[in-house]
């Protein structure tokens, strides 16, 4: 790994970039011919034979930009391109933790959680317990599904991840293919998310696309930041479209086309519409409004019921590995974010009557 896992909110992805191997194998070329698998065994040795597999089937493994199956000879010259999930080995054993867990789906091969707010998706190094890798561990042990080579019972199938503070969605894989496949999907951005945002202000266009690279601050490595002129970064597209416009905020519900570190919540700051209460991204002060003691006091109110970016992942659409038919999800709006936005539009529903 490039860099550890820590159990913060700050390295939190709404993808999992890190979680995913990217690379490009050159044969050489004086190369014998040998299967494939058996090939990138040897210059990829941290990645199993059954995993190696499992991404040629899925064909996140390709020769030549063309899909090849196991049994394929490399020959002198050839391209592979490798797309694979990381195994979270740097974690060790993962503690089964008894926490109450809302899942919404659930076959042999997968389930969907829906996550609140305040949990953390991943164990990190210092900090072990209480996330939800935890609590799916003791989850699917409950189960009793046999210990085989391919089951994830241990280190569970993650292949996205969504902010400590983010409510939402999240898909995980009960075993190595599925993992594989769905890894695949949300690498080639042929996954369907859409999330829901209370933002700052309100937008001169009603809907629009943000494309601006993302990356780590250059002044704070906790922060990630929008390089406008293109240089640097990776690339990020986030497609928006207001659902309700209040004047002081808006809901706004947001499509990702790609998955980098706190994207949304970096793009709605880069157009100057941070997210309500957002401390990191500049969401937790007044942007919009005059400060007189009454609307000041209101707002401030609105923070201490909403301590954490108004950010929910709402939905979630894929081809099941398996079955191979679309499946989609959704999701209501968590409790918190309901009041807050009925909050806002009875005081709208205040102000006009004042003016009247």
């Amino acid at each position: 790994m490039e860099e550890e896992i820590k159990n913060t909110d700050e390295q939190a992805n709404e993808q999992g970039d890190d979680l995913f191997l990217e690379t490009i194998v050159q044969v050489d070329p004086g190369q014998s011919q040998i299967r494939i698998d058996k090939y990138l065994m040897d210059r990829l040795n941290s990645i199993s034979r059954n995993r190696l597999q499992n991404a040629i089937k899925s064909g996140a493994i390709k020769v030549n930009q063309s899909e090849v199956k196991s049994n394929y000879k490399v020959r002198p010259n050839d391209t592979i391109s490798v797309v694979i999930p990381k195994h979270p080995d740097y974690l060790g054993d993962v503690i089964p933790e008894d926490i109450p867990l809302d899942i919404i789906y659930e076959d042999p091969y997968l389930l969907i959680v829906n996550k609140p707010a305040g949990l953390v998706v991943h164990p990190g190094v210092g900090n072990r317990s209480g996330t939800l890798v935890n609590a799916l561990r003791y989850y699917l042990q409950q189960q009793e599904i046999p210990v085989m080579e391919g089951n994830s019972m241990d280190r569970p199938g993650l292949v996205h991840r969504i902010d400590k503070d983010t409510s939402g969605l999240l898909v995980i894989a009960k075993e190595a293919y599925t993992m594989t496949h769905l890894a695949k999907q949300f690498f080639d951005h042929s996954i369907h998310r859409t999330y829901q945002a209370v933002v700052w202000g309100n937008f001169e266009e009603p809907e629009g696309t943000i494309d601006v690279n993302i990356g780590r601050h250059p002044k704070d490595r906790v922060k990630q930041y929008a390089f406008a002129d293109g240089e640097e970064g990776k690339e990020a597209v986030t497609h928006y479209k207001v659902l309700e416009d209040m004047y002081y905020i808006s809901l706004v519900e947001c499509q990702l086309e790609t998955g980098r570190t706190h994207q949304i919540r970096v793009h709605m700051g880069h157009k100057h519409h941070p997210i309500f209460s957002d401390a990191k991204y500049g969401g937790d002060k007044i942007i919009k409004g005059t400060v007189f003691s009454k609307y000041k006091q209101f707002v401030e109110n609105c923070f201490k019921m909403m301590p954490r970016q108004a950010l929910h992942a709402k939905s979630l659409s894929f081809i099941h590995p398996q079955t191979k038919e679309q499946m989609t999800f959704n999701s209501e709006l968590p409790a918190d974010m309901q009041e807050l936005l009925d909050k806002w539009r009875h005081y709208l529903h205040y102000r006009k009557e004042q003016m009247e």
